[in-house]
């Protein structure tokens, strides 16, 4: 367990799964309710059985303020088959996927989603990059990603792709 500006990051275990996936499914419902095209298959189940084997494989982080979860997110050094469809096949094993970053709406804008990213970046020594795709008119989370030092790639399908180098020198 890593602490973060008094936080606490962690790899979820089993049995916080029901509490993620309720915690993406409300944040999904924020984001329809504050028209804000994004992870609208949530609310349907869309992707339950992917988040439950994320956090079976230990791939799935949840950061706690107190004993909270606040945030979740989910790093895959293999690619899902979204990635596969959305950056094509990458055989070189140098990238980590970051998926599924939430933050429950009463802690967004305190700094918590560039803590993550800065974790993310300081505790992964393996890969090269870190790469993630977000839907292309999502002004704000766009914007977030490019203040966080993340380079437009290209874009399909709708949606954008960013990467940012986190070799260590």
């Amino acid at each position: 367990m890593d602490y973060v500006e008094g936080y606490k990051i962690k790899i979820a275990t089993n049995d916080d799964s029901s509490v993620i996936i309720k915690m993406l499914k409300q944040i999904a419902q924020w984001m329809k309710d504050n028209e804000i095209n994004q992870w609208k298959f949530l609310l349907d189940g869309g992707d339950d059985e992917e988040i439950e084997q994320a956090i079976t494989n230990n791939e799935t982080y949840i950061v706690l303020k107190d004993e909270d979860i606040v945030a979740t997110f989910t790093l895959l050094s293999k690619q899902s088959e979204w990635d596969r469809d959305i950056w094509g096949s990458d055989i070189s094993s140098k990238s980590l996927y970051l998926h599924r970053l939430a933050i429950i709406p009463t802690y967004m804008r305190k700094g918590i989603g560039k803590s993550i990213l800065t974790w993310i970046q300081d505790n992964v020594s393996d890969k090269e990059y870190l790469k993630l795709d977000c839907v292309a008119d999502n002004t704000k989370l766009n914007n977030f990603y490019i203040n966080n030092n993340f380079e437009l790639v290209g874009l399909i399908d709708g949606h954008s792709k960013y990467q940012k180098s986190i070799k260590k020198n």
